[in-house]
């Protein structure tokens, strides 16, 4: 392989394109709730390309900013960074490019898009902090992936306030995404206590984490269940609705196996909601 493929492939690593896969569909059916249907290609496009960006500012302040504690992780000292694979440097330059990608970006999907773009970019640089303050750090995660389905259905109705099943949405998001950073966070319980990092799982223990875990994802079901029966629902929506409830149940069930809950199984549902709401979608 040339230096300049194991590089490339460096900062796809340090990016990580594959957990794009939890966003889109999110980012999708905030679009669909904002135009009622699916939206016109172009932004469509433009929803992929600022979410990829977004994503990739997000990651690699997110490697940054944890640096220091990632090289002293054995479960992460080989990334990119602390292994010395991507240097500190080339690194911001790539927040950078990812960073002025998304404003130019969220400003071809309109003044609005351009307006609320900040938002994010606090939430993505303020939540890796807070693991050295608060066990609330799970929630700084959620509300950070929360912007996907509102910035999806502002890109697609260019306009606010939000409806009442946007804002569903956004909570199933929000409950969806803290419950299972609590379960990836049970890799790191003795390292955190160690560290003295507050994560959930470091302060309450694996089990009551687990616990609090699945209140969250009940709660996630909720939201979902409440977009479910806003919208036109048919047999298949209340299909896929049950079938997403499995999916999440199964995380809890399957929580040893952090790597099958976490991503094989959040996968699944990110697209099990993007169905579910274009099927609402296409009834209503």
């Amino acid at each position: 392989m040339s230096q300049i493929s194991k590089k490339v492939l460096d900062y796809s690593k340090l990016i990580k394109i594959e957990h794009t896969l939890f966003s889109l569909p999110m980012l999708f059916s905030g679009a669909i709730l904002g135009a009622h249907s699916w939206p016109s290609s172009r932004v469509l496009a433009l929803i992929v390309l600022v979410g990829f960006a977004a994503r990739a500012f997000a990651m690699i302040m997110n490697r940054l900013i944890d640096r220091n504690i990632d090289a002293r992780n054995p479960r992460t000292a080989s990334r990119e960074i602390p292994a010395s694979k991507v240097s500190v440097v080339e690194a911001l330059l790539l927040a950078l490019v990812s960073l002025l990608c998304y404003l130019l970006l969220a400003w071809q999907l309109g003044p609005i898009c351009l307006l609320l773009s900040p938002i994010p970019l606090v939430l993505f640089i303020g939540y890796p902090y807070l693991k050295r303050y608060t066990c609330t750090a799970h929630f700084g995660v959620g509300a950070a992936l929360a912007m996907a389905p509102l910035g999806g259905f502002i890109a697609a109705s260019q306009r606010m306030p939000f409806s009442v099943d946007i804002i569903a949405l956004g909570l199933f998001v929000f409950f969806w995404v803290s419950g299972f950073d609590i379960i990836y966070a049970t890799l790191d319980e003795e390292f955190d206590k160690s560290q003295g990092l507050f994560s959930l799982p470091a302060v309450c223990g694996r089990t009551k984490a687990l616990r609090i875990s699945g209140v969250l994802h009940f709660l996630a079901f909720c939201g979902l269940s409440t977009v479910t029966f806003l919208g036109e629902h048919t047999p298949t929506s209340l299909v896929i609705l049950a079938l997403t409830g499995i999916f999440l149940f199964l995380e809890h069930r399957f929580s040893n196996n952090v790597d099958l809950a976490f991503f094989g199984g959040n996968v699944v549902v990110g697209f099990l909601v993007l169905l579910l709401v274009n099927s609402l979608a296409a009834h209503g």
